[in-house]
């Protein structure tokens, strides 16, 4: 007679079946409509969709728009984030919670109150018209639009990158002579950097993926400011506007080139991490 296993390492086979299981089911989630949509649409429309001077026009103001989105989501993001690892202080939980209000708000009413704040007739709205400055559908507003929806990932990637530096390597650099300013770039940065890149780009994915406020404040984008192209519009709205006139077979192909985009710029970023091609994978930053 065989002699029973041990109840622990029954335990830990179910958990890797189940770990499996969970595994396979979020990866099916994921590819499975996907899948359905890239091959909805055959070769041809594909080729068309890229030739679509239109299409082309949407994705490169799209690309310039949430680069700039995410520059500033980084640059508002990464300091708060720093701030609320490293400091404590009164009210924190509730700037914690208003950190994450704008992943929890429906993005529609972020166009919504975007509007309203830039209404001439309001005190911030006055002075904005007053000093020339155009805000909706310019690329202006595509950037706040994007910017609010996609900050937060930004200060919560910082923020949990941040605490993970631990605080004796610090303290041990003070007694060795180094200022903060010092323990800060040559220890403090290269751990926490990938975090940050974590954030950064999880926020650029938000950033192009942002519709709802976009079709209230910039359905369509006139050339101002940064961007001097032709009149377009975001992606998203742009392939809004072909499911809307065309259904499925309008919208198939462009939608699937947009996709496979994004995933190629991905698939990239991680090879090359892979690879130790990035500064956050060698753990080197330079000063």
């Amino acid at each position: 007679m065989a002699p029973a296993r041990p109840a622990s390492a029954l335990g830990s086979r179910i958990g890797r079946a189940a770990a499996v299981v969970a595994a396979i089911s979020l990866g099916a989630l994921i590819v499975v409509p996907v899948l359905a949509l890239v091959t909805y649409s055959p070769f041809g429309s594909l080729a068309g969709a890229v030739q679509d001077r239109g299409f082309r026009d949407a994705v490169v103001f799209t690309l310039e728009a949430s680069g700039l989105a995410v520059a500033a989501a980084l640059l508002l993001g990464v300091p708060s984030g720093y701030l609320l690892a490293r400091r404590n202080f009164r009210g924190k939980s509730i700037v914690e919670a208003l950190v994450t209000l704008p992943i929890l708000i429906p993005h529609l009413l972020v166009g919504v109150a975007l509007v309203v704040l830039f209404d001439r007739e309001t005190l911030f709205g006055s002075v904005v018209v007053r000093l020339g400055i155009p805000f909706l559908n310019t690329i202006y507003a595509v950037v706040a639009v994007m910017t609010y929806v996609s900050v937060s990932y930004a200060v919560t990637a910082s923020q949990l990158a941040f605490q993970t530096v631990d605080p004796d390597l610090l303290e041990a650099s003070r007694t060795l002579g180094a200022s903060p300013a010092t323990a800060f770039r040559t220890i403090t940065l290269p751990i926490a950097v990938r975090g940050i890149v974590t954030g950064g780009v999880l926020a650029w994915g938000r950033s192009v993926s942002e519709v709802g406020g976009l079709l209230i404040v910039a359905y369509t984008v006139y050339p101002v400011g940064p961007w001097a192209g032709p009149i377009t519009s975001p992606a998203s709205v742009y392939l809004y506007n072909l499911y809307t006139i065309g259904g499925l077979p309008g919208a198939a192909p462009a939608a699937t080139i947009f996709i496979l985009l994004g995933f190629a710029i991905f698939v990239t970023v991680r090879l090359l991490e892979r690879l130790g091609r990035v500064v956050w994978r060698r753990q080197e930053f330079l000063p």
